[in-house]
């Protein structure tokens, strides 16, 4: 009995197992597909080209310079050592501006209850 339960639960598990991995096969493509054109668009040094790329996708710019690597560097650095500034340049105005304020150095904290 307990090999016939064994049995159903590893066939289970093998026809589940291989229904994720199809369905993230296909999906990965795709990912790789828009991450591929995102990469060149970045290498043209055509800000536009990068915009449209991005646009195609539904990608934010802010997420693509902050998470998008290509060839093992972040896609800004990828697109500065490869001579494209513009398309680095505008990567780069799309994460913002931080300031940072040292708390300690600050005279005055109003607190107010």
């Amino acid at each position: 009995m307990n090999k016939v339960k064994l049995a159903a639960v590893s066939v289970i598990t093998g026809l589940s197992l291989s229904a994720v991995s199809v369905s993230s096969m296909a999906m990965d493509r795709q990912v790789e597909k828009a991450l591929v054109k995102v990469c060149k668009s970045a290498l043209s040094d055509k800000p536009i080209r990068l915009k449209h790329s991005m646009e195609d996708y539904n990608l934010k710019a802010r997420d693509v310079a902050l998470k998008v690597m290509c060839n093992g560097d972040d896609i800004i650095t990828f697109a500065e050592a490869n001579g494209a500034n513009k398309t680095a340049a505008r990567l780069q105005n799309s994460i913002g501006k931080v300031d940072i304020i040292d708390v300690a150095a600050v005279n005055k904290i109003n607190v107010n209850f």
